[in-house]
């Protein structure tokens, strides 16, 4: 039996799958798995790394990544840690909110990602930045736990423009409907 694929699932009307990885592939669209493990997946973290970067431990633990930055260093300098961490932490609340909204109003899905844009364009800079983030081993540099924390922001960076477009769609479809 083959797997149809909705219409705008791949920008085609009613394409057949006929192997078994492209039937894999239409299950996978069909049920829109990549979205919603990107979407919980995104939304959890951001609950989970916002909270924590509200507490003193977390505060602090971005001491060397805000102050080494040209983007966040004059914040760090005017707000000190603690208050730029509660402010870090809103934000991702804030975008986490809005993603989990977007289910019922794509459009705040759209805003949602717009800040995670800004927000993981700015951590992922500070692997730059930030001193320390490798060490060298036999003459080879490799990243370190802070360099593997920062690097897994440019993913998530990624992830935040797919969010856009997934959301935008819908929003689009919605607007087309009215």
């Amino acid at each position: 039996m083959a797997e149809t694929t909705p219409t705008g699932a791949w920008g085609d009307n009613e394409i057949q799958a006929k192997s078994v990885l492209t039937k894999i592939a239409a299950f996978v669209a069909n049920r829109n798995i990549p979205f919603l493990i990107c979407s919980v997946g995104m939304i959890v973290m951001l609950l989970w790394a916002g909270k924590f970067k509200m507490t003193a431990p977390g505060a602090e633990g971005i001491i060397p990544l805000v102050s080494n930055s040209p983007l966040t260093s004059w914040q760090f300098k005017h707000f000190g840690p603690y208050i730029l961490g509660d402010m870090i932490g809103l934000t991702e609340w804030t975008a986490a909110i809005l993603l989990i909204i977007g289910y019922f109003k794509p459009k705040a899905g759209i805003l949602g990602g717009i800040i995670l844009v800004g927000m993981f364009f700015t951590t992922s800079t500070m692997l730059i930045t930030t001193p320390d983030d490798t060490v060298v081993v036999h003459g080879i540099h490799y990243m370190n736990n802070t360099g593997l924390f920062l690097f897994k922001d440019i993913i998530s960076f990624g992830v935040a423009f797919y969010l856009i477009s997934y959301y935008g769609r819908k929003a689009i479809i919605a607007e087309n409907q009215r």
